[in-house]
């Protein structure tokens, strides 16, 4: 299984996962729709972190604005006075000499895209990344970390997400990070991307409501949801941002350690401080993992019902399948007083639970939805085919599910029930026969 591996144990930001990206070998023409969309410019450059050759991306403008003033100067609710690595305060230690590479142009700092654009609502955010013409998948993965943005500051400040206004994790140049480390993945053709635990630094950051303790609290309320851990120091200042927190957490599962790997390429991401004994870098590695099934994160809910009627029951399925649920299991239960019952499990992705535990409230009137951390569940590869069918005179058609391993291997076929059953009821044959009859003919034809 091809797995693009990040090593966190330096931090992440926005720009560090843009620049360990296309160290790794995504295609920097892939940036294109935002940079045509907003009026801002990747510039790439290279720059040396303690001996390291770390690839640099920092997002500026195209309009003429320097981004000064504006939203970020009144961000109230953002829970991080900076919402992005760049730290023009200014964190570089210069004196350091050996940590930088003069090939790092600075000049283009005074057009800085940060904190550039009005204050947006979650809403605002999202109809900004669906004008953009995205593939699915990519508007998806940036729809998620600007979600998972959106309710950490809802949590913080106890207000939902329709009341949050993004301040600086929603201006252009977050939004140019966010859609961009998706739209760079996508180009990878990665099947898996993995992070070893995250460093999120130590001693305390200015935000805009006082002198916090780092991690920020946005960064906390994001790690709680992620799959990966995280750990302090190990040095004293802030090297986990909200908006690296929320791309690392809706792209990666966690891994204590680098998998074994077949390395394919690798590079690293510049962030914008400099130390004396730890280069600022965020590492990725691509390469083959020999795995052959998926493994993918997943949470599971849970709650008990006693009155619920065996329509609405039976109509659960689909009701949550709608509201994301990747499997859903009703099981008989005896209750309290020895009432008979039914036991309702619900497979999701975290990203997804709260909105699937609100629709399994709504739809039954339980009083609680319990959640258990699984952590991950390994999956096949699944696809349908449709197999053509003479019986008798007339041809059908049957749709069989294929499993496999990530390297195509098909371990098992299985007819489609509705399609054998809607033949049989013409036929006059057994619905087993036609099950049986389909996926023979879909394994002769493999």
């Amino acid at each position: 299984m091809r797995t693009l591996a990040f090593d966190g144990r330096l931090g992440a930001s926005g720009d560090m996962i843009l620049g360990a990206l296309l160290a790794a070998g995504a295609d920097r023409s892939a940036l294109d729709p935002v940079e045509a969309a907003l009026p801002i410019e990747y510039v790439i450059g290279e720059e040396m972190k303690n001996g390291i050759a770390a690839t640099t991306v920092d997002v500026v403008l195209t309009d003429g604005d320097t981004g000064e003033g504006g939203s970020a100067e009144s961000a109230v609710e953002d829970d991080h006075d900076d919402g992005h690595s760049h730290d023009h305060g200014h964190s570089h230690s210069h004196d350091h000499d050996h940590d930088h590479s003069h090939s790092h142009n600075h000049d283009h700092h005074d057009r800085t895209a940060e904190g550039h654009g009005p204050q947006r609502s979650y809403e605002a955010v999202v109809d900004i990344v669906g004008s953009m013409g995205l593939p699915e998948a990519v508007e998806t993965t940036a729809l998620g970390a600007f979600r998972r943005l959106g309710e950490a500051e809802a949590a913080v400040h106890d207000e939902s997400l329709e009341a949050i206004h993004f301040h600086e994790v929603g201006a252009d140049d977050a939004i140019a990070d966010i859609v961009g480390a998706a739209l760079l993945v996508a180009d990878l053709g990665v099947d898996r991307i993995v992070t070893t635990p995250v460093s999120v630094g130590g001693g305390q950051q200015a935000m805009g409501h006082g002198t916090y303790p780092i991690p920020a609290p946005a960064v906390v309320e994001i790690a709680a949801a992620a799959d990966w851990a995280i750990s302090g120091g190990p040095v004293e200042a802030e090297l986990l941002t909200p908006t690296g927190a929320a791309i690392l957490a809706e792209l990666a599962a966690g891994v204590d350690t680098l998998p074994t790997l077949s390395v394919a390429a690798s590079g690293y991401g510049a962030g914008d401080r400099s130390f004396e004994a730890h280069p600022n870098v965020l590492r990725s590695t691509v390469g083959d993992d020999g795995r052959r099934l998926d493994r993918e994160s997943i949470t599971v809910l849970e709650t008990n019902l006693d009155d619920a009627s065996p329509e609405l029951l039976g109509g659960l399925q689909e009701t949550l399948a709608d509201a994301g649920a990747r499997d859903v299991s009703i099981l008989p239960a005896t209750m309290k007083k020895s009432r008979p019952g039914h036991l309702v499990k619900v497979i999701c992705r975290p990203a997804d639970a709260e909105r699937i535990a609100h629709r399994l409230a709504l739809e039954t009137g339980t009083l609680g939805v319990r959640e258990h951390g699984a952590g991950h569940r390994w999956t096949a590869e699944r696809r349908i085919e449709p197999v053509d069918l003479t019986v008798d005179t007339d041809s059908y058609t049957v749709d069989v599910k294929i499993a496999s391993t990530t390297d195509g291997d098909i371990y098992d076929v299985s007819a489609e029930y509705d399609d054998a059953a809607a033949v049989a009821s013409e036929t006059g044959r057994p619905i087993s026969e036609i099950m049986r009859r389909a996926e023979r003919a879909l394994e002769a034809d493999d």
